[in-house]
């Protein structure tokens, strides 16, 4: 035991893991309601990183990447700034500009530690929040609807990630990690849509309800030549339920976590730069709750919280993600990063997005390590994700929401600082 954890990282590592359990974990509606980097150094180059490994949270991109950071301890903080809002437009009853903002600042903790056991064998625990939405209307939208008092939603995913990676060959490594995730939500203020559920007591003001449940992330980096590295991983759908609110998800309260994969690419052109590139895919369609659109409801019958219920009408979320990362001396590093995500709110549902308006596309990112001694340093990022707005297109049906267009909108900024630990 003394070999895997060492007195002081150990004591340092029980420590941060306790904080981190003990912070809410936040709205991340950035890559759907993804964060879009996990790790400071990662979101600094807009979250790549599934074949460029950099720091002790690398399990939760790619568990094989344990292999390439050796021995460290690193504990983070995001500060997370998101602008949020709708606008519902006439013949609705509820016309208006509605502001989401009545809580704009959140924390995102996050610890990762890796440890090589031999020259074929790694281990890491990656402790961070995977995502999340948070929507806080101080004057209800859905008040002329039936809605009471205010609109208030949170949805929060906080993973546990042990992880393992097996160097099968001198080029190549394969990794593994146990995904625990825990979500927790509450929502308050839509009494107006008890009427369209199968079980109306079930629908709002239950308080905060919480699922606990596992999944598996699998990975894999090949060392092509000394300057390109190409990677690939995959992580499963995980069982989620929240029976508070049986009447308000399609599945009698069903909430899974999506599965997603990805692939990526890392390049050093020259001596002290690196480009890295990913795509991904967030199959957010693959669960009813989500996926499924209104007219499940309008069309076809289906109440909130039935097996084939209406969910937000979200499609799958394909991302770009490229960075650079320039060494500037023995120091200070540079890193910059820009990504673009597909669209996963169609126009014709933004009427219940209203409570979710996860739009945002595109982020620009910055950031930097200094190394304020052989065995430790510091490292901070910038994120932006640009102000995007959907308009409805034949969005709030007439009946039995009295018609009108709703359109949405979200920007966000996120500051992140972070502490690495090399023993």
């Amino acid at each position: 035991m003394s070999q895997l954890f060492p007195a002081s990282p150990l004591r340092a590592a029980a420590l941060a893991a306790l904080c981190v359990a003990a912070l809410p974990q936040s709205a991340l509606a950035t890559n759907g309601y993804f964060s879009h980097g996990y790790g400071v150094k990662s979101q600094a180059i807009a979250g790549v990183g599934i074949a460029l490994p950099q720091d002790g949270l690398t399990a939760a991109t790619n568990p094989a990447g344990t292999a390439f950071t050796g021995d460290r301890l690193d504990v983070g903080v995001n500060l997370f700034n998101p602008s949020r809002g709708a606008e519902i437009t006439a013949p609705s009853p509820a016309e208006g500009s509605y502001s989401a903002d009545g809580r704009d600042l959140f924390l995102i903790p996050e610890f990762g530690y890796t440890r090589q056991i031999n020259p074929q064998l790694s281990v890491g625990l990656a402790v961070y929040g995977n995502g999340g939405m948070n929507t806080s209307y101080d004057r209800n939208p859905f008040e002329k609807l039936g809605g009471q008092g205010k609109a208030v939603m949170n949805l929060e995913q906080l993973f546990i990630s042990p992880s393992v990676a097996w160097k099968a060959t001198p080029d190549h490594v394969f990794g593994a990690a146990l995904n625990l995730a825990h979500q927790r939500f509450s929502i308050r203020g839509i009494d107006g849509f008890k009427g369209a559920s199968a079980a109306p007591d079930n629908v709002t003001d239950q308080g905060t309800d919480s699922s606990t449940n596992a999944g598996i992330r699998l990975g894999w980096i090949g060392q092509l030549t000394p300057e390109w590295r190409i990677g690939a991983t995959w992580s499963s759908k995980i069982q989620g339920r929240f029976d508070k609110y049986k009447g308000l998800f399609a599945e009698q309260g069903g909430f899974d976590i999506p599965a997603n994969y990805g692939v990526g690419v890392s390049w050093q052109p020259a001596q002290n730069w690196t480009l890295g590139l990913d795509y991904q895919v967030i199959e957010l369609s693959d669960v009813k709750s989500v996926g499924n659109p209104l007219s499940q409801l309008t069309v076809q019958g289906q109440p909130l919280g039935s097996s084939n219920g209406p969910g937000f009408g979200w499609k799958d979320v394909k991302v770009v993600k490229i960075g650079v990362i320039h060494q500037l001396n023995d120091a200070w590093t540079l890193r910059a990063g820009y990504s673009h995500a597909t669209q996963p709110i169609p126009k014709s549902e933004t009427f219940f997005n209203i409570l979710a308006p996860g739009v945002v596309q595109d982020h620009l990112t910055a950031g930097f390590t200094w190394k304020d001694s052989a065995n430790s340093e510091w490292s901070a990022h910038y994120s932006h994700a640009f102000e995007k707005s959907v308009k409805g297109q034949n969005s709030i049906p007439l009946v039995p929401f009295g018609g009108g267009e709703a359109n949405i909108r979200l920007k966000e900024d996120i500051i992140g600082v972070s502490y690495g630990w090399k023993f």
